[in-house]
């Protein structure tokens, strides 16, 4: 039975109501971790020190902070005004996917599933709350991809597409795949259009090369790409899987590397059926326009991977990242979509699209079950408010020694506002580890680095996190070794770790 327009419009604006109530949902739950801390610090920076501390990160573009600084000067920092602004940009996304989808010709039964795979997703759900520029990427490259199926199909909107490509990459370095994609499609399928799409791709590029010439200019100031994504493995099947999982995940996605990477039960059986489809589909794909189509998004969602993966091996660092490819979410998603209502006979259809369904409401009960874990990076916003409370009336400086920057940063931030707090990070003490994906930002200073020698005065603070409180191992016997007594920790416990907070004092003989 055909659905009347308005029938038709009622259920997407439901499927986009629950787009936005899955995202705002537990949208202020958890604290700023690492990385967001870097986004609003970035975005505190005066207008003439921004790019500079932006381009000394070196591994993204400054167009993310140059928003936020906007979106903080508007509205303040408050948790939610903060996660209110990739939230914001997360739902305008469905409006450029649905414009793809009609420009795509597509029809009203594909396009609901591909937009409920889109609103159910969780990683994009995880991205939507999140401080960083993923959400605004995600954005961006779906008008881009909009346009550039309006270029494709009519030769319309090239300096509107040209406008929002050079936007795009200056929100994240992995623009430029969907902007080589964008021209691998058109030279493999419209070859009379390559002229202007090679001009859009010239522009683009030369409108990029004043953020070129300031990394080069600030690279230089103690800049190790080595050090930002050094950690990243080089990709292999399981990284492919990966990406996989997370393109149809339903509700889950990974907050840390202490959770499961996906909820098997629920992404393989998914999986499974996807490829069912897809190789049913792949029998029968007709000629012409569809085919076309086909072809077109097939390219905007492999080209970017098939890049990322040869870089990653030719590189003398991976640049391998789901995060990073999330400009390849929306047109597989809405190729799955195209597999599973054109399969034939119909009755698999019948059969493998309420599955589907099915499996995304059971992941919706297993998420709305799990509580919010938490985190062991919050507790130090936490004991930081505890430590100004018990600071208030103190006109001397009060130390603090950590022994990981990721502490560092948060204690840092958390006191920032503050002048009677010192935070220095102490290296090179033996029996302590440190993640050395987290570090402090290169041109910041607030923070000092020194070794344990520093350790002087008749009291001083020292945080750190352990998964007990044991005196006669680091940091705690080092300095009993120095002749200093622990006092009562504060402490919050988050999972198998706790942090500590504690004044030390010089023993009294």
């Amino acid at each position: 039975m055909d659905l009347s327009k308005n029938a038709r419009r009622a259920i997407l604006f439901a499927v986009c109501s629950v787009f936005a109530l899955v995202r705002v949902w537990d949208l202020t739950s958890s604290c700023l971790w690492f990385d967001e801390i870097f986004s609003v610090h970035a975005a505190e920076h005066s207008w003439d020190s921004l790019f500079g501390f932006v381009a000394q990160d070196v591994i993204h573009p400054p167009f993310f902070y140059f928003l936020l600084k906007l979106w903080i000067a508007a509205g303040g920092e408050s948790l939610f005004w903060l996660r209110f602004f990739p939230f914001f940009f997360s739902i305008i996304a469905p409006v450029p996917f649905l414009l793809l989808c009609r420009e795509m010709k597509l029809r009203f039964s594909t396009v609901l599933i591909a937009l409920s795979f889109f609103a159910v997703n969780g990683s994009l759900i995880k991205y939507a709350q999140e401080v960083r520029m993923y959400s605004l990427f995600l954005c961006i490259s779906l008008f881009s991809m909009w346009l550039f199926a309006r270029f494709f199909n009519r030769g319309k909107d090239f300096w509107l597409l040209t406008i929002i490509n050079i936007l795009l990459v200056y929100t994240h370095y992995f623009g430029w795949l969907l902007v080589l994609s964008e021209v691998v499609a058109i030279l493999f399928l419209q070859r009379i259009k390559i002229g202007r799409v090679l001009l859009m791709f010239a522009i683009t590029l030369v409108c990029f090369l004043p953020w070129v010439f300031t990394i080069i200019r600030f690279s230089a100031v103690n800049s190790d790409i080595k050090q930002n994504i050094g950690w990243i493995a080089k990709p292999g099947f399981s990284s492919i899987f990966e990406l996989a999982v997370d393109v149809i995940e339903p509700f889950y996605y990974q907050q840390s590397s202490a959770e499961p990477t996906s909820i098997f039960l629920i992404s393989i059986p998914i999986l499974l059926l996807i490829a069912a489809a897809a190789i049913v589909f792949s029998t029968d794909l007709k000629n012409g326009e569809e085919k076309s189509g086909i072809y077109v998004l097939a390219l905007l969602s492999f080209v970017p991977i098939m890049i990322a993966f040869i870089a990653s091996w030719l590189l003398p660092v991976s640049v391998w990242g789901s995060r990073h490819l999330i400009i390849i979410f929306a047109p597989i998603m809405i190729l799955i979509a195209v597999f599973l209502t054109q399969l034939k006979p119909k009755f698999m259809q019948i059969v493998i699209v309420p599955l589907v369904f099915l499996l995304f409401g059971v992941a919706f009960v297993i998420r709305f079950n799990n509580k919010q874990p938490h985190f062991i990076w919050c507790a130090w916003e936490n004991l930081a408010a505890d430590l100004r409370t018990g600071e208030k009336d103190s006109a001397e400086l009060t130390k603090i020694y950590v022994f990981e920057d990721l502490v560092a940063y948060h204690l840092w931030f958390a006191l920032r506002d503050s002048d009677k707090f010192e935070v220095n990070v102490v290296k090179g003490v033996g029996g302590l580890a440190e993640d050395t994906a987290y570090f402090l930002p290169r041109g910041f200073d607030d923070v000092k680095t020194t070794d344990e020698n520093v350790f002087s005065g008749d009291s001083f603070w020292i945080a750190f996190r352990a998964q007990a409180w044991q005196p006669t191992s680091p940091p705690l016997s080092n300095l009993i070794s120095k002749g200093y007594t622990p006092g009562e920790p504060l402490f919050l416990e988050a999972g198998n770790e706790k942090a500590f907070l504690v004044e030390v004092k010089k023993t009294e003989r």
